[in-house]
């Protein structure tokens, strides 16, 4: 990981969008700080589009689509988008799975966040379960510890059960499908504009803290993790380019004043 600073200014004024974690990445200790809010909206007035994406789940991310200056937010690790309406006032959802689908995987889910919390002694659910509709989330490190021994054995668990699963800076995340972070940057790219993630990526940074976002930092051209990833350094297999100075919201704040540099 080579320090931020060092990002070229070349590649930093091609930049068109932003894709960003929100936990432990935009925020610190639980919540937005005045930083990394003030630098969503500076994002915004740059002109370049801003996409949070995340595992948290659809009910916790609903008043942040609303009211934070973002294009829109992508929740449950890339299966269902937020978009704030301003006309009507209201956020609305689109899935990348139908209703049929979404009502057969939840049924499945409780079975086994059910058989997980029986045979695994000391596992909890988030406590953001009841706004979850595509997945299940375990708590690890946010409200609850989990020794990485049992954090492993609830992967293996999950995985046995045919579920994709990722283990977040807070929780263990689990669902059904094929869907990710990195494929749903590319699907609500296409929603909101037409345009192919692929074939700009060299026009977008991704910036994240965890091991979670490994795929978006194998894909991206530009990836920035913020400075608390060291914590999981020797857990990752692909590491961002670059690497802010500081941690959590300040960390996210120091990129977007990287970006303004160079584009302003």
């Amino acid at each position: 990981m080579k320090p931020l600073s060092s990002w070229p200014q070349t590649a930093r004024s091609k930049i068109v969008g932003v894709f960003t974690d929100i936990d432990d990445t935009l925020t610190t200790e639980g919540a937005i700080t005045a930083d990394a809010l003030q630098a969503l909206y500076d994002l915004k007035a740059q002109g370049l589009m801003v996409i949070p994406i995340t595992g948290r789940p659809v009910g916790w991310s609903i008043p942040f689509a609303a009211s934070w200056a973002v294009n829109a937010i992508v929740a449950e690790n890339g299966a269902v988008a937020l978009l704030h309406d301003a006309t009507q006032n209201q956020v609305n959802k689109i899935y990348q799975q139908d209703l049929a689908t979404r009502t057969h995987n939840f049924q499945e889910m409780q079975r086994i966040a059910k058989r997980v919390l029986k045979e695994i002694p000391g596992t909890v659910m988030s406590q953001d379960s009841h706004g979850r509709e595509t997945d299940i989330a375990f708590d690890h490190s946010e409200f609850h510890h989990l020794t990485q021994e049992k954090i492993q054995q609830v992967v293996a668990l999950l995985k046995a059960e045919g579920m994709t699963a990722t283990v977040s800076s807070i929780h263990i995340n689990a669902w059904f499908g094929d869907h990710n972070k990195w494929h749903g940057a590319q699907w609500i790219l296409k929603e909101l504009t037409g345009r192919n993630l692929k074939q700009e990526l060299d026009q977008w940074v991704y910036v994240g803290d965890s091991t979670n976002d490994q795929l978006m930092f194998e894909h991206f051209t530009h990836s920035v993790g913020v400075a608390n990833i060291r914590q999981f350094e020797n857990n990752l297999k692909h590491f961002p380019k670059y690497i802010a100075t500081q941690e959590r919201g300040a960390g996210f704040a120091e990129v977007q004043r990287s970006l303004h540099q160079a584009i302003k």
